[in-house]
């Protein structure tokens, strides 16, 4: 396959997934990762992708934040098995937050029914998720709903967030990297993201491998605020070792 033709392929799969990785791109192109980097920087000088760790990222995607309705049917396996073995992080009893995201609205429905939980979620979906389990003690936050998460932002939230104190919670995020910890593309969400991680004796992210050494606009919190990261097994054995390497026990479901 000619220069060209591959860069064709790269950039179609960059589009389709969100992000294209070295070592994965070279195994189904059987080229060397070598050749896979310069067709990278290729497309990179064209305007076309944006390298990062391990891979690029079509540049169409960068800044721009899909909607949760989106998202729920991007990388289905993936996230359900990072959800279930979210479950293994839970507390045996006491509290818990639940993040907006695809994947912690997962985790939501996978909540045993038989145990007692107390749970604080700013996510619609998460609060419908568990709003008629009898076990469930579930404390709403209110604020200005962004339509795009279908989370309360705000000062509102933030105020009430002030005042909890949960064992653990359960974030989502849009990128985990060294650099720059847990990032997210919206200021207002990443203010309340924040606040959920103060509130929290242990903070747990859940994170898909497309996550996995991005970064977005609004910073949320250095790695050394997390106690686990859990991905799924697509993430790039590199990264994943960076990852560890800043604190946080990743796990790859």
């Amino acid at each position: 396959m000619y220069p060209p033709e591959r860069h064709t392929v790269i950039l179609a799969t960059a589009r389709a997934a969100g992000r294209v990785e070295v070592q994965q791109l070279a195994a189904e192109l059987d080229v060397t990762p070598e050749t896979v980097r310069r067709d990278l920087t290729a497309l990179e000088r064209m305007g076309l992708v944006r390298r990062v760790h391990g891979g690029a990222v079509p540049v169409e995607r960068l800044g721009y934040e899909p909607a949760l309705t989106q998202r729920e049917h991007e990388l289905g396996a993936e996230k359900d098995r990072i959800a279930k073995a979210a479950l293994d992080e839970l507390p045996e009893g006491g509290s818990v937050i639940l993040d907006a995201g695809s994947t912690t609205a997962r985790l939501a429905e996978m909540l045993p029914a038989d145990r007692e939980l107390t749970v604080v979620t700013h996510a619609l979906p998460v609060a419908t998720a568990l709003a008629a389990l009898p076990l469930i003690t579930l404390h709403l936050v209110g604020g200005t709903v962004r339509p795009r998460t279908m989370a309360a932002v705000g000062s509102w939230a933030e105020r009430a967030l002030a005042d909890v104190r949960v064992d653990v919670a359960f974030l989502g995020t849009n990128g985990v990297s060294v650099d720059a910890g847990l990032s997210t593309p919206d200021l207002a969400e990443a203010t309340v993201k924040r606040a959920l991680v103060a509130a929290a004796a242990r903070t747990v992210v859940l994170a898909d491998h497309t996550k996995v050494g991005r970064t977005e606009l609004a910073v949320v919190a250095p790695l050394g605020r997390v106690d686990a990261v859990v991905t799924d097994s697509g993430v790039a054995p590199e990264l994943a070792d960076e990852i560890e390497s800043a604190g946080p026990r990743v796990v790859r479901a």
